[in-house]
């Protein structure tokens, strides 16, 4: 893994690439001139609370991020700029699972056996291991089930809630559930579609559209999954021959190791407030460097934009990130 500054860049990129709708910080396709498939009728309620406590059986597949966001490719998360990427994901129950995510220049390789932590990466022949900690093989970059079920479970409160007909998503069919803002959300975002499994109640596709705008701006998806039994040795890991094997730091550790961030909001327009790490200067200039200078009663910075969220970069070292307006961020750092 990275250190805590590798993760506050990466925070601040998963913002704004999920658009605030994960708390911080992965686009419908066409479905085509064929039929929607024939599904029993289910309602909103009966839908959202079926995805909520689902438990699919082990699986394999391959997911696709489809991004029209505008960034540049970020350190540590070159899923950040523009264009199509994909993984390979398996998952075994119980904790199991494996997550192998191609670069231009390597590969990425989370496994866990359901109780230690893997993480490989090719590019500088290093392993990061660990405890296991809850979902901690699921990437909402790369896993578009956990991305859905995170916005869910941050977005329903504040949100209109229908069911938009059905589809097909690798192969199989889906409702469509649909999470839109109420009036009274200051936000970017128009609505989030989320492909939901008809028999596994299993999120299969997370899409984000933004307001004036029927374009995606940001998906992830499956292209492909079977549910079955896998092969138990791909939730194994062995470290190759010459890496660099390093001990994680548990989440509690992590967490003391920062400072808390602020949470303004929530819902739809949650503003999140934290520090940029000062012992690590040529990453802060990295992140100050991606925006065109603003200010305010807060002072001077940087602010980044997209069509589905916008950030500040303080010159004092604070970063501000939402799905929101430049405006409401503002307002945020000058309280």
């Amino acid at each position: 893994m990275t250190g805590r500054n590798g993760r506050t860049g990466r925070r601040l990129a998963a913002g704004i690439a999920v658009a605030g709708v994960a708390g911080l910080g992965l686009l419908a396709l066409p479905g085509g001139a064929d039929a929607q498939p024939a599904l029993p009728p289910v309602s909103p309620e009966d839908l959202l609370s079926s995805v909520l406590t689902a438990k699919p059986g082990s699986f394999d597949g391959t997911v696709q991020l489809d991004n029209q966001l505008g960034l540049p490719a970020l350190p540590d998360l070159p899923q950040a700029a523009n264009g199509t990427s994909s993984a390979e994901v398996w998952s075994g129950g119980d904790g199991k699972g494996r997550m192998q995510i191609p670069s231009a220049t390597g590969e990425r390789t989370l496994v866990s056996d359901g109780t230690t932590f893997w993480a490989w990466n090719s590019d500088d022949r290093t392993v990061a291991k660990g405890t296991r900690q809850p979902d901690q093989t699921r990437a909402p970059v790369a896993d578009p089930t956990k991305a859905a079920t995170d916005a869910i479970s941050a977005l329903q409160p504040t949100s209109t809630v229908s069911v938009d007909g059905t589809d097909e998503v690798a192969g199989r069919p889906v409702y469509d559930l649909v999470l839109s803002p109420k009036p009274t959300e200051r936000t970017l975002l128009r609505e989030v579609r989320i492909a939901v499994d008809a028999q596994e109640r299993m999120p299969l596709r997370l899409t984000v559209l933004a307001q004036g705008s029927s374009t995606p701006a940001l998906q992830v998806g499956f292209t492909d999954l079977t549910f079955g039994p896998q092969d138990p040795e791909r939730f194994t890991f062995t470290p190759p021959a010459g890496a660099t094997v390093k001990d994680a730091p548990s989440r509690d550790v992590q967490q003391q190791q920062r400072d808390k961030p602020t949470v303004v909001g929530d819902g739809w327009d949650r503003v999140v407030v934290e520090k940029v790490p000062q012992n690590n200067p040529d990453r802060a200039r990295d992140l100050a460097g991606l925006g065109t200078p603003t200010s305010g009663s807060w002072g001077s910075g940087r602010v980044i934009k997209t069509a589905v969220a916008t950030a500040i970069v303080t010159d004092d070292g604070r970063v501000a990130v939402g799905a929101v307006p430049e405006q409401v961020l503002s307002e945020t750092l000058s309280k």
